[in-house]
């Protein structure tokens, strides 16, 4: 672009410069403007290929030089630590990974599945609805006397920013039967009743299991789930250590809100059992609903983004 601005001012070279010492000539920082007396040796530039000094000096006479690129095998480590914090962003504030360690949620999950479950939307007030399959973090005890792992120092780290399935935290998986102000109950094999309403569960209980189970421990009941609780079921009913058989915990078998870690949503792992996991038909079902004030945290997000936007918009009016 130098050269091409000396070209253009090259015609001017006559009587306007003329008489004019060759001293006084002071070229600019970019080389885009020179004097008269200075149009040959730019054109020697541009024939040569050499540089002028003025295009080796800065705005302030320094020489400049032009900066090295960097390595790939010097930026290599700041793009694996980068990586890391977006994994563990991503797994603290968006999705983690976990591991269906056991067979009381067949059919639906088979042990060893890897689901990936939502954790964005409770930080937007969302809480668990019926008939989502939910993790939640060990209320009291229930997994006392099952098996731990014992991971090494690799898994460890990988688990820590979600690259793999956690292997220590306590968690367990089931689907959500009531909520908050839900009476629930079973007489018998069933059916399960939600606010006296009859839960169809074929699509998703294990073939060959009833709804209830006949037993003195825990499988007949009827219980009315406290506000800011949950009560959980496995799909595998006769082989699911659930709120049935924990009613005698300090949260009498519930599981406080507060210890959902998220919605279980997709089957991740093995490829051939990718899917989704939506909420059976049955819980939509017209009547099934103790109160109508169980969809206020809905509005939530709409009434987060609103908050958000306001001062965007005042912001903008202010300006204008």
């Amino acid at each position: 672009m130098g050269d091409v601005a000396v070209g253009a001012r090259s015609g001017h070279d006559g009587e306007e410069h003329r008489g004019r010492p060759a001293e006084s000539a002071v070229p600019a920082a970019d080389s885009a403007v020179t004097s008269g007396n200075d149009s040959g040796a730019a054109e020697d530039d541009r024939v040569t290929g050499k540089h002028s000094t003025a295009e080796k000096q800065g705005p302030g006479g320094t020489n400049r030089t032009p900066k090295k690129a960097r390595s790939f095998w010097k930026e290599l480590p700041i793009l694996i630590g980068i990586a890391l914090v977006l994994a563990l962003l991503i797994k603290t504030f968006l999705v983690q990974a976990f591991s269906i360690p056991s067979d009381s949620m067949q059919n639906t999950l088979q042990q060893g599945d890897r689901v990936l479950v939502d954790k964005l939307t409770p930080w937007f007030g969302s809480e668990p609805e019926r008939g989502e399959v939910v993790v939640f973090h060990d209320p009291d005890n229930w997994l006392a006397g099952e098996p731990t792992t014992d991971p090494n120092a690799l898994q460890t780290f990988l688990s820590w920013i979600g690259l793999m399935p956690s292997a220590e935290e306590k968690d367990l998986i089931k689907r959500v039967v009531g909520v908050g102000g839900d009476t629930v109950e079973c007489k018998g094999t069933g059916p399960l009743k939600v606010n006296g309403k009859a839960l169809d569960d074929r699509s998703y209980v294990y073939p060959g299991n009833t709804p209830c189970s006949v037993d003195d421990q825990g499988g007949q009941f009827k219980v009315k789930v406290p506000e800011g609780s949950i009560w959980v079921m496995g799909d595998h009913r006769q082989n699911s250590r659930d709120s049935r058989y924990n009613q005698a915990d300090r949260h009498k078998g519930m599981v406080p809100v507060k210890e959902v870690v998220g919605r279980a949503v997709v089957i991740a792992w093995p490829i051939n059992r990718w899917d989704n996991l939506p909420v059976p038909d049955t819980f939509d079902q017209s009547g099934l609903n103790a109160q109508p004030a169980a969809a206020g945290w809905a509005v939530a997000p709409q009434g987060l983004a609103l908050a958000g936007v306001v001062p965007v918009v005042l912001w903008w009016r202010r300006k204008r």
